[in-house]
This record gives structure tokens, C-alpha cells and sequence, in this order.
């Protein structure tokens, strides 16, 4: 296949991206409107793929387009360390300092792993810039097996022949309440298993489930018929915050991670441990087969080991 388009036009479909407009995209790369209207059929008739949808009023990106945008501007970064390096090998060293990491990360994981990760880079003196797809762990998975991510950090082990998982930490299912709910009141005794708060207990609790076809549900479901229980539901919500909004709310108590307790939100609601059958599900790292790290990258998924440390004892 003849690769009929260059590093121009790729930084023309950027600019494009970013701006959602073809008149600012030439604004900023200096340039006519039709000179950027030319890179882009340039690079439309080279993929096959239509990359924007032109309206009166909007410029939207196709599914090609978004999917296009990672790797052009891995190649475009690519290219340019590549420059730098050629030219002064100190330049290419503060350059790489700053390289841009794409992560994909289900929420969950952004207030224990995340944010402390990039501290830590921080205070060594690496201010890399960050691009995270805060995603459904199905969705991590497919991001990273794709090449749309640099790594990915879920709750899924690998689905793909192309992708490795490393499990980091075991994140247990939890009860979760409002302060001064009636099964919260013992939560000093819930650190131990002695404590737990049964299964039967649950039987007039309005139960919060996350969505049929997650994760965290099929964990819930596989355990509850191992054990020939029923967990019944009241609510079914797609996202660990929109459980415990409602749970803020007295609406219910939900099934949790215990990882989201050391969310803004978790911190303002009670954590109970649940008896047999445990349910937890596996925190890990995905990674595609054969693709070389970076310093960045690799400083990255060293932070997110160091910090699984303390998560292994929440």
C-alpha cells in the first residue's frame, strides 16, 4: 500500500480536531482554509474514511477520525523527539520529560492511582501531559488491544491474544450507606470479618446494582449464583458516582468497590464489608503485547505498583 499523505496534513487533521472548525484550524497553522480542506481529502482519500462531517453550523469527527487522532499524534510526536534527538541529545532528554502518555482508566481507579501517580512524577521533576480515557473496563480493555492507549488500568483481565494483564490489587465488593444508616452503626467492627454484614441482612434495603453487562454486575451475579442467593435490586446505574449520589441521598445502599471510598464522595459515606460469599474483582495493569515503553510510561506504571501497595489493605 502506497502511503500517499505526510506529517502536514496529519498536523492539518489535529488542528482540525482540536479547533472542531476548518477556518480556526487555519488560523493556527498559518495557513488558507482551502490549503486545510485539501490536507484533509488528502488524507480522507488515502484511509478510505470520511474524517469529518461538515454541517452549516458544526464540524463533527467520524469514528475514523477518532480513532485516527491517537496514532497521529504518536506519529507526529514520534517524529519530532525523533528530530530533536538528532539535533541535541539534551533537548531530546527534556523533551521526552514531557512526552504525552495516553491512559485508559476506569474512574474508579483516578482518585487512588491516578492522582497521586502524577504527583509523584511531579515532585521527580517529570510534568509528562496526560491524555486519560475514563472508560467502562470493557472499553479500557478494547482502547489498549486497539492501540488507542498507551496502558490501560482495569478491572477485566486480558481479553485479547494481543494484550497482558498484571493484577495489581484485589478490590473486595463492598456495602456502601449513608452515615447513620442502621447498618453503618457497627462500622467500627467492620474491619473484621466477624463484623460483615450478611446477605440475608439486605433483604428490605433498597439495593443499588451497578448495569447489567459490567463488571462489577457480572462479579455480583457469578458469586450470588455460586452461593444460590439472590442479590435483589431496586436500582440498576451504569457508574460508581452516580451510586453513591443516590446513596448521599438515602435513596439506597449500593454495591461498591471498596477502592471508591477513597473518592471526595466516598469519604462522606459509610463502608460495610459483606460476609460470604466474597466478592471481589481484580485491579490490574493491560498492556499490549510487544510495544516498547518509554522513560514516561514506565515511571507511570511503576507509581500505579508502588501505590497498589496500600490499596491491597483498604
Amino acid at each position: 500500500m502506497r502511503i500517499n499523505f505526510d506529517f502536514n496534513d496529519l498536523e492539518a487533521f489535529l488542528a482540525v480536531m482540536e479547533t472542531a472548525s476548518f477556518h480556526h484550524a487555519a488560523e493556527r497553522l498559518s495557513l488558507s482554509q482551502s490549503a486545510i480542506t485539501r490536507r484533509i481529502q488528502k488524507l480522507e482519500e488515502t484511509l478510505g474514511s470520511v474524517l469529518f462531517e461538515r454541517t452549516t453550523r458544526a464540524v463533527r469527527p467520524t469514528l475514523a477520525a477518532k480513532r485516527l487522532q491517537a496514532r497521529a499524534e504518536a506519529m507526529l510526536e514520534g517524529a519530532r523527539e525523533t528530530t530533536r534527538a538528532m539535533r541535541d541529545e539534551s533537548v531530546a532528554f527534556a523533551h521526552q520529560r514531557g512526552l504525552l502518555v495516553t491512559i485508559a482508566m476506569i474512574p474508579t481507579m483516578v482518585t487512588p492511582l491516578l492522582a497521586p501517580a502524577i504527583g509523584r512524577l511531579r515532585e521527580n521533576g517529570t510534568v509528562p501531559r496526560v491524555r486519560l480515557l475514563d472508560r467502562a473496563a470493557n472499553e479500557v480493555a478494547e482502547a489498549v488491544s486497539q492501540g488507542e492507549a498507551d496502558f490501560g488500568i482495569c478491572s477485566i483481565g486480558s481479553l485479547e491474544a494481543n494484550t497482558q494483564f498484571e493484577t495489581l490489587f484485589e478490590d473486595r465488593i463492598v456495602l456502601t450507606l449513608p452515615r447513620g444508616h442502621r447498618l453503618a452503626e457497627a462500622e467500627a467492627e467492620a474491619e473484621t470479618e466477624a463484623g460483615a454484614v450478611a446477605w440475608s441482612d439486605l433483604r428490605d434495603v433498597p439495593l443499588i446494582l451497578p448495569a447489567r453487562g459490567t463488571g462489577n454486575r457480572l462479579l455480583i451475579d457469578e458469586a450470588m449464583a455460586r452461593s444460590r442467593l439472590s442479590a435483589r435490586w431496586t436500582y440498576e446505574v451504569g457508574r460508581s458516582t452516580t451510586a453513591m449520589d443516590l446513596v448521599s441521598e438515602g435513596v439506597g445502599a449500593a454495591l461498591l468497590p471498596r477502592s471508591a471510598m477513597t473518592s471526595a464522595q466516598g469519604k462522606t459515606l459509610a463502608f460495610r464489608k459483606l460476609g460470604e460469599p466474597v466478592v471481589s474483582r481484580p485491579v490490574g495493569m493491560l498492556t499490549r503485547n510487544g510495544v516498547a515503553g518509554n522513560p514516561v510510561t514506565d515511571a507511570f506504571k511503576q507509581a500505579f505498583r508502588d501505590l497498589s501497595e496500600g490499596l491491597r489493605t483498604i
